[in-house]
């Protein structure tokens, strides 16, 4: 039964910083339990609500014709449907477009057109309601709708796009650019009912399944995907049917799969047999030879083959790819004779290639760690060539202590002091500042930098973040009251991707996330959402954003437990904190793929060991799911290791990431100055980077929350 209204409307009042979204209200809870579960007993109770409340009938017929169509009962949702967009203009688009595609799946075509006009205003239901259109416009004038499509392209939601417009071109008949629509899908999307659709109609075609090069990248999706033996047949049926460069890349890859899929006695003899004309191909096989000979550790192999490809390739992306690859086998090594020249090729003969960055920085920070006479002078570069990278504030850091040895404490300070401002929440700014304040250059007067040192640092220039505005500007409100008014009817789903596809076009982003973090149903949910929609929060200032916006980003859940738990083992709650967000992100039901359970991420054999300790009474594996639990067996382990690290809070970080033999081995493997030079030096970088994030997160702890 339709719900109606003479005239329902909706006032909300202007988004602000500092409002937060409102509680969900009794209609936004019923409706979403409807949605999540369709029974008659859930309808009546949005009925009987809508009895007392009826100025929200129109919401609640959004809610139930979304949920009708979601069921597949189309004249349900026409039912529901019809009157809404009239009735909340403000989301007239949502209403049409539900009700068009009610129309469209019950094959009533005409009022189409119509229906779906809202949804093409600045709406994320634009792409979807040109599908839709097409659709309608098929039966009468299949060659329209396909034009309709092509003229608007780009905006169409893929595979649905192409797999539409392959049935309109079909249905004129067209078959030859019903087949390339069709090619397309099949060669980009591997799974789901569009891609079995688009396999299906190539097949009744009777049409090939697409070009060489479509085919090759169909079974480089499944390499990508790890489904390697299915691409190996792939690419050896291929092998079979192509001529010329793309049967050549097919006959390497074949190969190249064994080697991917820890065969690597099956790749080598094959890869090395392998007789190819002089192309891109055998780049590629030379490649996965380099990579065959490091996993069995002929160096001698690898550095002929490295040779080759340095004279024949010396351009090609596989000889790029081949030098990284060596010279991270000699850096998780500890050879910096061997590593060097090959980072140093890098960068020098693909000085544009993304690796340049980083192979520049391991020359100029070995270069350092070696107290090289050049060090100086790399650090000065890399900072001038690449500014743009994450490892430019190690570079001036590293730079300041450079120039603290020599004796120049002014130039070392006002190298500390420009990267304490301008990558004011990263590691090395900490670093900074605790060079700031060390007695060597706060402990006695500093002479003025030299005008070269001055003119040097001012030279560099380093992109920030914007400020969070402090009002939004009127297509940020408007997607905010929309996303208000879907979320009222229990449309969560529909009122994310509102802020989400207004981040992306017409909005600010930082506002719209907190607006939708703000509805988010934990903490960690939140914060995953402000994430995800500002990737450029840490080179913010923290007076450039409202408190708010810090505390989304940086929660503290859990807080009592977490401080007690923290301080009956003398450890800094603020570096538990770090430790969590970089561990868990505060989700108590985190598993990861090695089995760790829970805020701290805690392996169930290790729990149960550390659980007698601390006084936790019958563990199992959920016991790690309970946040009181876990931060009391999670601290335990943390306060262990930090002891048995003999209190260096970066080797005890490592060793809880990397494992604490991996952490001796490093540390046998240098002579580290202090602390930074340990950290920079960790070979993985997945530990490199979690280091600098937990004592990061637990700074910006300590600033939000001491």
């Amino acid at each position: 039964m339709t719900i109606r209204t003479c005239s329902a409307k909706i006032i909300l009042a202007l988004w602000c910083s500092a409002a937060p979204a409102a509680t969900p209200s009794g209609l936004a809870i019923l409706a979403h339990a409807y949605r999540e579960s369709p029974t008659p007993a859930h309808r009546a109770a949005i009925q009987t609500y809508v009895a007392g409340h009826p100025a929200e009938a129109s919401l609640a017929n959004l809610a139930m014709g979304v949920s009708a169509y979601e069921q597949k009962n189309f004249a349900g949702a026409i039912a529901l449907l019809a009157s809404v967009g009239a009735q909340l203009p403000r989301i007239a688009d949502y209403a049409g477009y539900y009700l068009a595609a009610s129309r469209v799946e019950s094959g009533d075509f005409a009022p189409v057109h119509n229906d779906v006009a809202a949804a093409h205003q600045n709406s994320p239901l634009n792409g979807k309601g040109w599908i839709l259109e097409a659709r309608a416009l098929e039966s009468t004038n299949a060659q329209a709708a396909a034009k309709l499509l092509l003229d608007h392209y780009a905006d169409l939601p893929q595979p649905e796009g192409d797999v539409t417009l392959g049935d309109c071109y079909r249905a004129v008949p067209d078959v030859p650019h019903a087949a390339e629509a069709y090619q397309r899908v099949y060669a980009n999307y591997l799974t789901g009912d569009l891609a079995a659709r688009a396999a299906a109609s190539l097949a009744s075609l009777n049409v090939g399944m697409g070009s060489g090069v479509q085919l090759l990248h169909r079974a480089d999706r499944l390499a990508e995907t790890k489904d390697y033996l299915g691409a190996r047949r792939e690419y050896q049926s291929l092998a079979g049917r192509l001529s010329g460069l793309e049967r050549d890349q097919a006959r390497v890859r074949v190969g190249a799969m064994d080697f991917l899929r820890n065969a690597t006695t099956l790749a080598w003899p094959y890869l090395n047999a392998l007789e190819l004309a002089a192309s891109e191909a055998e780049a590629e096989r030379l490649y996965y030879v380099v990579e065959c000979a490091r996993q069995r550790s002929d160096d001698a192999g690898m550095a002929a083959v490295m040779q080759l490809l340095a004279h024949d390739y010396a351009k090609s992306p596989w000889r790029l790819k081949a030098l990284t690859s060596a010279a991270n086998k000699y850096l998780l090594l500890n050879r910096p004779a061997d590593y060097v020249p090959l980072e140093r090729s890098l960068y020098q003969d693909f000085p544009s290639a993304p690796q340049a960055a980083m192979a520049h920085w391991k020359v100029a920070f070995q270069a350092y760690l070696s107290d090289a006479p050049d060090a100086t002078t790399l650090l000065r570069e890399h900072l001038r060539t690449y500014f743009g990278h994450s490892t430019i504030g190690a570079a001036l850091y590293f730079l300041g202590r450079s120039m603290e040895r020599a004796g120049d404490r002014a130039a070392a300070g006002a190298c500390y002091q420009r990267l304490s401002t301008a990558f004011e929440n990263h590691y090395y700014a900490m670093r900074a500042r605790e060079r700031l304040r060390a007695p060597e250059i706060a402990g006695a007067p500093v002479p003025a930098p030299t005008a070269e040192i001055s003119q040097f640092l001012a030279s560099l220039k380093w992109g920030g973040a914007a400020p969070v505005p402090a009002t939004p500007t009127q297509p940020t409100a408007a997607r905010i009251e929309r996303s208000r008014i879907l979320r009222s009817a229990g449309l969560d789903d529909l009122a994310d991707a509102e802020l989400r596809w207004g981040s992306r076009n017409d909005g600010q982003p930082a506002l719209l996330a907190m607006e939708m973090a703000s509805s988010a149903a934990s903490p960690f949910l939140a914060m995953k959402i402000m994430k995800s929609m500002n990737g450029e929060y840490l080179n913010l200032p923290m007076p450039g954003a409202p408190r708010q916006f810090w505390e989304m980003l940086f929660p503290l859940p859990y807080k009592s437990d977490l401080m007690r738990s923290a301080e009956e083992r003398n450890l800094d709650p603020f570096l538990v904190a770090g430790l969590i967000r970089q561990e868990s992100e505060f989700n108590p039901q985190a598993l990861s793929p090695a089995k760790a359970y829970g805020l701290t991420q805690v392996r169930p054999a290790t729990g149960r060991l550390f659980a007698r300790k601390v006084g936790v009474q019958r563990f199992t594996a959920r016991t790690l799911y309970q946040p009181a639990a876990n931060l009391k067996i999670g601290t335990s382990i943390f306060r262990s290791m930090l002891d048995q690290q003999k209190g260096s809070v970066e080797q005890t970080l490592a060793a809880y990431n990397a494992g604490p033999n991996r952490v001796t081995a490093w540390l046998n493997g240098g002579n580290f100055r202090e602390p930074a030079e340990f950290v920079e030096s960790i070979p993985f970088t997945e530990t490199r980077d979690y280091v600098q994030a937990v004592m990061r997160n637990a700074e910006m702890y300590r600033r939000l929350y001491r």
